[in-house]
């Protein structure tokens, strides 16, 4: 009944899913995918023993499961490994950081008939998918080929979890949850709602968050290095970064960033919107505020002058991970408007402290972590950014015991990768493996039957 109803439901809003997608230039591209018209598949794919498919939604999520993706090659080196992503970002995270290891493809939308055609063309053996991306469809059919599915860095926000205890949904989600052959959750927080969801306790495992496992970010081959003197800043300038800043709050941002600036003439603001599309609004914005402003995609040949207060905006993909580097302390954003965060290990894995708004929900745990180990700052609108700014800036040692308390808890929280890889491996044929931990070995979750 539920499924009737559902699909009833996406027949009656399929023209308007179309029409969205076809007006949206950067949505074509990957249209005939999604209605699951792959590309002719290559020789060396029909030929690999096992197919494993990976579904990363966007950019955070290709991020957190790259390294998986690494590990999976290293133990499977003849399987064919597929990453499919919903958006563009995503798209372009798969190629940069996945070439040679993974083909990318657009996700099938949740039609039946689609997501039948789609796995009909790439036979997985595995179905891997990030952060509670649920598709009905997908997963029934992917359950009615005996295919496992398998969830990953798996979480559950309170307004979600909230929101699917709800009489009506609750029902629904339980039947979608028994599709799933196992669930790897971030946190004993979050596998504990995915059992009050109606998951069954034996397939729900605690692993942690692969975050915590991602390698220190390196430079794009042949790309530029990113650093204060590629924004056209000298050694001397210290750098504040704010990292996938939203509407509403780089507003706060640049006021505290104001306040600051004659306590600490040496100060630069680095805004980095989480949508590069809104560069130039952002860059508008700080200039109707009376500050010097440039965009990183101007380069050093047009870079303003350097003494006094002056923010860059970054508005290229791909760099914001390594300019943390840069940073005397950063503060990652959709925190201080009701977002639910964004990823506060990016500037811990170099050693920064981490400031952050009170809306932590999407990353609670780590918040947590950074806060009880003093590596990581709440701050609540632009006076409290503002003091914080002062109290740190002001003080050498405390900004620097804060850095290192915060790269600890990056530290001291790794090990979820190795974890999962070696669940993962119980569900794949043994004729695939060629390399198996000594974990994955002893079985610690019974193999089901592979298609």
């Amino acid at each position: 009944m539920w499924y009737l109803l559902y699909n009833s439901l996406l027949l009656l809003v399929s023209p308007v899913i179309l029409c969205v997608l076809l007006a949206k230039q950067r949505c074509r591209r990957g249209l005939p995918q999604r209605l699951g018209l792959l590309p002719e598949q290559p020789r060396e794919a029909a030929l690999a023993p096992t197919c494993i498919w990976i579904h990363a939604v966007s950019l955070g999520e290709v991020v957190a499961v790259a390294p998986l993706v690494r590990e999976l090659r290293r133990l499977y080196p003849e399987a064919r490994l597929v990453v499919s992503t919903v958006t563009e970002t995503g798209r372009e995270a798969v190629e940069q950081r996945l070439e040679g290891l993974a083909e990318h493809r657009y996700a099938p939308l949740d039609f039946p008939w689609v997501v039948n055609q789609t796995i009909d063309l790439l036979r997985p053996n595995l179905y891997v998918f990030v952060e509670t991306e649920l598709w009905p469809n997908l997963l029934r059919s992917l359950r009615r080929r005996n295919i496992p599915s398998i969830l990953v860095n798996g979480r559950l926000s309170t307004r979600s979890f909230e929101r699917q205890r709800l009489p009506l949904i609750r029902d629904f989600y339980r039947t979608m949850l028994n599709m799933i052959s196992c669930c790897l959750m971030q946190s004993e927080r979050d596998a504990q709602r995915m059992v009050e969801l109606g998951a069954d306790q034996s397939r729900v495992r605690c692993t942690g968050n692969i975050k915590f496992d991602q390698p220190v970010p390196q430079a794009a081959a042949g790309g530029t290095v990113v650093s204060k003197q590629a924004l056209g800043l000298s050694e001397r300038e210290r750098l504040l970064v704010a990292g996938s800043t939203h509407p509403g709050e780089e507003d706060m941002i640049v006021d505290a960033y104001q306040s600051v600036c004659e306590e600490f003439p040496e100060l630069r603001l680095v805004l980095a919107p989480r949508h590069i599309e809104r560069a130039a609004q952002v860059e508008q914005m700080v200039r109707a505020k009376g500050l010097p402003v440039s965009r990183r995609s101007t380069g050093r040949a047009q870079s303003v002058a350097t003494s006094g207060p002056r923010v860059v905006v970054l508005d290229s993909r791909g760099e914001l991970a390594l300019l943390y580097r840069e940073a005397e302390l950063a503060f990652v954003g959709g925190t201080l408007v009701p977002i639910g965060g964004h990823n506060l290990l990016e500037p811990a894995v170099w050693g920064k402290p981490v400031l952050f708004g009170p809306h932590t929900d999407h990353c609670a745990e780590v918040a947590t972590l950074l806060l009880n180990a003093r590596g990581g700052r709440v701050v609540d609108g632009a006076q409290g950014l503002a003091q914080s700014l002062r109290e740190l800036l002001g003080n050498s040692d405390d900004l620097k015991r804060m850095g290192q308390a915060a790269q600890q808890v990056v530290a001291d929280n790794q090990g979820a990768l190795q974890r999962s890889a070696e669940i993962i491996a119980t569900f794949l044929p043994p004729s695939a493996t060629s390399i198996r931990s000594e974990g994955a070995a002893r079985g610690v979750l019974p193999r089901p039957r592979s298609s």
